[in-house]
């Protein structure tokens, strides 16, 4: 069977508390662990998406609706399903791995660097279709 689930692949959760949400793969684990005896995914994704944005907005409210709110999480790849989307990840990928769920202060320190990621990528007007809410 050939592995579609791969790093910087954009995928979106079916199920959960983040049901419906876009989420990149930071890292596959395909045969699972001692503790996750299933195959499953760690996956950083967007909570609450950047609000619509027009000309006539001054800059701090713009800045205002710009904030994203991340999460990081580890998925089931049952709960995963992946879209045709790619997002290149190099400034998350050595941020975000098994050890940061270890301790609460160092899946906040995460979260903090992940939500910088994004918010410069959505600055920039990359990944456009990443940013935008799931209408469904």
């Amino acid at each position: 069977m050939v592995k579609f689930l791969k790093p910087g692949k954009v995928a979106i959760i079916l199920s959960g508390r983040f049901a419906g949400k876009k989420v990149v793969i930071v890292k596959n684990v395909d045969e699972g662990t001692k503790e996750r005896p299933y195959a499953h995914a760690v996956v950083a994704g967007i909570e609450r998406y950047p609000l619509k944005v027009t000309k006539r907005m001054g800059q701090k409210r713009i800045a205002k609706r710009s904030r994203i709110k991340p999460f990081i999480k580890v998925i089931n790849y049952k709960h995963l399903m992946p879209t045709r989307y790619t997002f290149e990840l190099e400034d998350i990928k050595q941020i975000v791995n098994q050890d940061c769920f270890k301790e609460p202060s160092q899946r906040v320190a995460a979260k903090k660097a992940v939500k910088k990621a994004l918010q410069d990528r959505y600055k920039a007007g990359k990944n456009t279709w990443f940013f935008a809410k799931l209408r469904f």
